[in-house]
């Protein structure tokens, strides 16, 4: 017999062939046994309904609610009613948790804040390499039928360069190790972090986000989302920035206003970005992302910095025992989610 009830609103593992297929559920039927009813958000074509009458249909009782990019909003959680004791990102960010209206609703909000730290710290490293050795350039100028050595211009040495990472969490800390190895000098800037701790990194502290970008040769963004950073990187931050940068965007989309990197990369204020996040998630939908993809000097994925079979299996696991804890009465010990959004 069924006790309780756990509703994932949108989760991307669980669709195959266009439709979300509950027999994918294995881990998570695993982890919480047959006394747990799971239920899934309505999905058709591949996408899920993150708003609506069908949605908040199937929310209805849940104890625990886990939610992947479907916005926590005042009716998704009225319609999981009074019985419900939490709410799971099964990811890192936390902004759609809207943790200010779970503080509100004394709810506690979770997220998996580590799982894809090796992925991302990856994933913003290839960006970044692909772009000051010309990768793009150089592989649509040979499959294209030319062989030509300076397709994309005549890179730079990166080792003589400054790297400036803004946000020292734990992919920040990770890209310094990773993609600083590269560069002949790393500068950090977090506002929340002590003035010594880059230096345990091999790198230097910036005082302002304004010193960082005018002192870097390429800028790799990991902020959180919050009302301070979004659109933090607008004109006045394109225009700080060096003329031959390249911008970094593995964390949020909103972090980076659109019509103004257009207009940077046109003009040439920077060399060129490497994004990986947009808002509205698909950057088809926005006139201005669009003109940015356009232009030569980008390299862009589909929001997969996460990505990895290793990292989506933990994910899923840690989802999982963190929703049986809760039903067991027991807190998890990692990710609670603070009403300011920060993951600890």
């Amino acid at each position: 017999m069924t006790a309780h009830h756990v509703c994932y609103t949108d989760p991307p593992w669980l669709v195959t062939g266009g439709q979300a297929d509950p027999a994918l559920a294995t881990i998570e039927t695993t982890i919480l046994g047959p006394r747990v009813r799971l239920s899934f958000g309505p999905c058709a074509g591949g996408r899920y309904e993150l708003t609506g009458p069908g949605l908040l249909a199937r929310a209805a009782g849940a104890d625990v609610l886990v939610v992947y990019r479907c916005q926590v909003t005042p009716e998704l959680l009225d319609a999981a009613g009074p019985g419900l004791r939490a709410v799971i990102r099964q990811g890192v960010g936390t902004d759609n948790l809207h943790p200010d209206l779970l503080a509100r609703r004394n709810l506690p909000g979770f997220s998996v804040p580590d799982y894809c730290v090796d992925e991302v710290s990856t994933h913003t490293t290839a960006l970044a390499l692909a772009l000051e050795r010309a990768l793009i350039p150089q592989h649509l100028s040979l499959t294209g039928g030319r062989f030509d050595i300076y397709a994309g211009g005549v890179p730079r040495r990166v080792s003589g360069r400054t790297l400036g990472i803004a946000g020292f969490g734990r992919i920040g800390r990770a890209v310094a190790r990773k993609l600083g190895a590269h560069y002949g000098r790393v500068l950090v800037f977090d506002p929340y972090i002590g003035r010594d701790l880059a230096a345990g990194y091999g790198a230097a502290t910036a005082e302002t986000l304004e010193e960082l970008l005018a002192a870097s040769d390429t800028v790799t963004m990991h902020c959180p989302l919050t009302a301070e950073t979004e659109g933090i990187i607008d004109r006045a931050a394109l225009r700080a920035m060096r003329g031959g940068a390249y911008l970094i965007n593995a964390a949020r989309g909103k972090l980076v206003d659109p019509a103004a990197l257009e207009e940077a990369l046109r003009a040439g204020w920077i060399a060129g970005a490497g994004l990986d996040v947009f808002s509205p998630e698909d950057p088809h939908q926005d006139a201005a992302w669009r003109a940015v993809l356009a232009h030569p000097n980008v390299v862009v994925t589909s929001h997969r910095a996460f990505l990895s079979a290793e990292a989506e299996a933990s994910s899923r696991r840690r989802v999982a025992e963190m929703a049986r804890d809760l039903l067991d009465g027991r807190s998890p010990r990692v990710g609670r989610v603070s009403a300011d959004g920060a993951a600890r």
